[in-house]
């Protein structure tokens, strides 16, 4: 490389590396700075109180971050495993569809086109005690209305059925991706020796599905750390701290108790726990790339 192409990548380069800066890099040395002190609104300004690693000390005696981390994973395990089941059985049935499937597509890109305002709205209406479509189809089968939202047992069952309708059709479309990119050639050698429909399934389209399944659950399970639309419109974490996840746990720390200190600490908590997820899913997709070839 000459050094003229070198400046002109350097150049190219330089303005998103200073969006990255100022947008990423910039807030998180802040939001660790805050994690040593506290911080408290007194008199119309911010007052900063250096106490040091007291805010990581405290940090186990708090009774939402934990249960909101415990939570959190429940909600990533368990959604993305339903998600990845049936994303990709319909994203088989559609690949198999010869006409009009570009309408299937648009079908399943509503839930992720619907505003979470508008989704939470629609679910907490359909979850209501009293005239939610779920207590009314029980009420065919002489099954007495189901609290969804106010039950501690239902709540967290409430919660993944949500998450999985929303975010199901985002695995179909990413798989479905990889189904259609799928060489054609290996099918007819297939059928040429007396393969065709499930063994065809399990023995050729699965093995070479293998990587963007792996991408997509992990790409699907790092999200769910960020869910938050869901918890703060149906139940604000609770009852008690049965759907607490870390996001709103950080939420009410920072803005309901007006606690930036230990908010601060719970994100620096929450950026190693996902930074050490990362990894382990980069190790995954690496062995996963070397099983495919």
């Amino acid at each position: 490389m000459n050094k003229k192409d070198l400046s002109w990548k350097i150049y190219s380069l330089l303005p998103i590396i200073l969006i990255l800066i100022f947008l990423t890099l910039i807030p998180l040395v802040n939001i660790f700075y805050n994690s040593f002190f506290d911080i408290r609104w007194d008199d119309g300004a911010y007052v900063y109180t250096f106490i040091g690693f007291q805010n990581y000390i405290e940090l186990p005696n708090n009774k939402f971050y934990f249960p909101g981390l415990k939570n959190t994973v429940k909600l990533a395990l368990i959604g993305v495993i339903f998600q990845m089941i049936f994303g990709f059985l319909i994203a088989l049935g559609i690949s198999k569809i010869k006409r009009g499937k570009s309408f299937f597509v648009s079908l399943f890109l509503l839930p992720i086109l619907l505003p979470p305002i508008v989704i939470g709205s629609i679910w907490r209406l359909m979850y209501g005690f009293d005239f939610g479509i779920f207590n009314y189809l029980l009420a065919f089968f002489g099954v007495f209305p189901l609290d969804w939202l106010g039950n501690s047992s239902l709540a967290f069952i409430s919660i993944v059925i949500l998450d999985v309708w929303h975010w199901t059709p985002f695995v179909v479309l990413l798989l479905l991706a990889g189904l259609e990119s799928l060489p054609t050639d290996v099918y007819e050698a297939g059928r040429v020796d007396g393969t065709s429909g499930w063994s065809e399934i399990v023995h050729i389209t699965f093995p070479l599905m293998i990587p963007t399944i792996i991408v997509t659950m992990v790409f699907r399970f790092i999200l769910s750390f960020k869910v938050f639309d869901e918890i703060y419109l149906l139940t604000q974490g609770g009852p008690g701290t049965a759907t607490e996840v870390i996001s709103f746990s950080i939420y009410e720390t920072f803005f309901d108790s007006d606690n930036m200190g230990l908010g601060s600490v719970m994100s620096v908590v929450s950026l190693f726990v996902i930074s050490a997820l990362i990894i382990v899913v980069l190790n995954i997709i690496r062995r996963a790339n070397k099983y495919a070839n």
